[in-house]
């Protein structure tokens, strides 16, 4: 055997490997995420990698993909039985909530290609948003500082600060009159 073909199969044994066990960490956080205490999830959380800012809750339920790639901003709240993908950067800023059943995904497979594979792009979800109960935002998307995405509604294309959107796919509603919002989203529901 060459040490070509030897470096070829280490390689292979290596990332399936790391692939393991990525998943069984994934696993481990979903486990946790169903324990009632809001403090015990998040040092978990944290110590996975995740960036947690400063009064941030993420409620009971949620799911994380490489959790080493997703940063959360300062008084965020995340309801429950949400979906982050951090198989690419994932960033969420300050103030923002998200309703129940959210799911944000960066990574999706190429559906004309030969061989099926994925694409990953970052996604930025800015300051002061809003994502509605049941939501999807797809890979490449930017939701700009302010935007409001309506309950249901598919995102697969970048949202400007202070839209308002919804549908599938979501398309423009309005413009959100408050344009210089200072709310904070209140305390976490410890046991939620």
């Amino acid at each position: 055997m060459s040490n070509e073909n030897k470096k070829n199969i280490t390689s292979k044994i290596n990332n399936r490997l790391n692939t393991i066990l990525l998943e069984y960490k994934v696993f481990l956080l979903f486990i946790l995420g169903h324990c009632r205490s809001h403090h015990i999830r998040r040092f978990f959380y944290r110590l996975s990698g995740i960036q947690i800012g400063s009064g941030s809750t993420i409620h009971t339920g949620a799911r994380f993909y490489n959790p080493s790639n997703i940063s959360i901003g300062n008084d965020t709240i995340i309801g429950e039985d949400a979906v982050f993908d951090g198989r690419e950067r994932l960033i969420i800023g300050s103030h923002v909530a998200f309703a129940t059943g959210v799911m944000i995904y960066n990574s999706q497979h190429d559906i004309d290609s030969a061989d099926f594979h994925a694409i990953s792009k970052p996604v930025t979800i800015e300051d002061y948003v809003f994502i509605g109960p049941r939501s999807v935002v797809l890979p490449g998307v930017k939701i700009g500082k302010g935007a409001i995405i309506a309950a249901g509604s598919v995102v697969t294309k970048n949202v400007p600060e202070y839209h308002v959107v919804g549908g599938v796919p979501a398309k423009f509603i309005r413009e959100r009159k408050n344009k210089d919002p200072r709310y904070k989203l209140g305390r976490a529901a410890w046991f939620r």
